[in-house]
């Protein structure tokens, strides 16, 4: 809702603030739920050491049911504050996954901003979890559809944040998608500098370690996007690999 920019392609953006929206049916084209700090960063360091689906969930309840379903599944989230959840395998924490072989691994990813966000659009055209760690390849996966729309939504806004590492990622992307060749150095700064990021610099709470900040603030770390895709009735994130550029 903050603004709306119309391309040369026509194709428009807008931003969405997942905390303001009010019930909506309507239709949307491409929608990227962004969450920099920590949900899709802590996704995509996942898919870097090897795992092969995401099923996100929006409660810790569905979590404990699908591991029922998928007793050789691992947990991975945390609860408002990111506390890791009791009984969970892992945390929401990239800082420890992205040493682990976790190939052909599923998890199972339930968080209190992004995962909800994916469950607010689920009847998009086409649905991305988006982090500035594979920014560049969220826009050419978009790109490659043509979409008339793209609707960023900004989940880490909340009543004591600012949400801005999530807004910043979304400026990020749209530039790319106009075409441009912003420089991803001043992204990753306003990632570090915003409310969320700079409690992950205080060093006062040990589940928001700076080697988190660290890695969810390395713009393009990864050349893959991570659509939402229906796998056995559910919504899944999966890593889709886009060709390097000529």
């Amino acid at each position: 809702m903050l603004r709306e920019n119309t391309h040369p392609t026509a194709m428009r953006t807008r931003r969405l603030f997942l905390d303001r929206l009010d019930p909506d049916s309507g239709a949307y084209d491409v929608v990227v739920v962004i969450d920099v700090l920590r949900s899709f960063s802590t996704a995509a360091y996942a898919f870097a050491a090897g795992a092969r689906r995401i099923y996100p969930v929006e409660t810790i309840a569905e979590a404990h049911r699908l591991k029922t379903a998928l007793p050789e599944a691992l947990t991975t989230g945390a609860v408002g504050g990111g506390d890791p959840v009791s009984g969970f395998d892992y945390g929401n924490s990239p800082s420890a996954l992205c040493d682990l072989d976790l190939a052909g691994r599923t998890l199972i990813q339930s968080t209190a901003a992004g995962v909800r966000g994916l469950g607010r659009f689920a009847h998009a055209r086409a649905l991305f979890a988006g982090s500035l760690v594979c920014a560049a390849a969220t826009a050419a996966a978009i790109r490659n559809l043509r979409p008339t729309e793209v609707v960023f939504v900004v989940t880490g806004e909340w009543v004591d944040r600012d949400g801005d590492e999530d807004i910043a990622c979304a400026d990020y992307l749209d530039a790319l998608l106009r075409g441009g060749a912003p420089d991803p150095a001043l992204y990753a700064r306003r990632v570090r500098d915003s409310d969320f990021g700079r409690r992950f610099l205080a060093g006062d709470n040990p589940n928001l370690p700076r080697a988190d900040l660290d890695l969810c603030a390395q713009a393009d770390r990864f050349d893959f996007a991570m659509p939402a895709r229906r796998h056995e009735g559910r919504c899944a994130l999966v890593a889709e690999r886009m060709p390097a550029p000529d």
